[in-house]
């Protein structure tokens, strides 16, 4: 899970921002991205791709890498994605992650970053940047960023359940599970519902 940090230490960039998101595949509610520059390598939880964890691992883990890293985490709503479409706008949600950290560094420092990304999306950063194909099975800083994304977002979708109890939100945080497309032929859309993503509905 380190090979890309060690190989990219060697080459004189010892701050490397790891990035994934969460939320690309739910019918409602946000998409999530988080940046992470880990401070060291060394943790009691398991870090690995958020979806290999339990809930319970994944929020241990959680906290543990907050307390280990420079990061940042930030939401694109549904009402984007339908304006601007799930690539257009997980690609924003990264990118203002990754602003929001290089902005917690020093303008000296920025020549020592490299940034390390999950799937294979390009970006327009003005600093160096690897796609890495599954990359939170791959890399220890993009799985803990995939942690952070997923914590944050399933927390987000716990929260709509207050506003919204009927649709079960705080089980299955939004996808298109069974329960929820049963939900959704019985009583409609929610308002957090992602209006281009129910087409799918109407195979059903």
């Amino acid at each position: 899970m380190l090979r890309y940090e060690r190989k990219l230490k060697k080459l004189g960039f010892d701050l490397i921002i790891g990035v994934d998101e969460a939320g690309r595949g739910p019918l409602a509610g946000p998409v999530v991205a988080a940046a992470v520059l880990l401070k060291g390598y060394n943790f009691c939880n398991r870090i690995d791709d958020s979806k290999k964890l339990s809930p319970t691992q994944r929020r241990n883990a959680f906290f543990e890498i907050k307390s280990k890293s420079l990061y940042a985490i930030s939401a694109v709503n549904h009402r984007q994605i339908d304006r601007i479409n799930i690539l257009q706008a997980t690609i924003l949600a990264m990118q203002k992650a990754i602003l929001r950290l290089v902005r917690q560094l020093e303008l000296k420092e920025l020549k020592r970053v490299f940034i390390i990304i999950d799937g294979n999306m390009r970006f327009k950063l003005g600093l160096p940047y690897q796609s890495i194909v599954k990359g939170d099975a791959k890399s220890l800083s993009i799985a803990a960023s995939s942690i952070l994304a997923k914590v944050h977002r399933d927390t987000l979708m716990v929260k709509y359940h207050k506003l919204y109890p009927e649709y079960g939100f705080d089980r299955h945080k939004g996808y298109p599970t069974a329960e929820h497309r049963l939900i959704l032929k019985r009583i409609g859309p929610s308002a957090i519902h992602r209006k281009s993503f129910l087409r799918c509905l109407e195979k059903d």
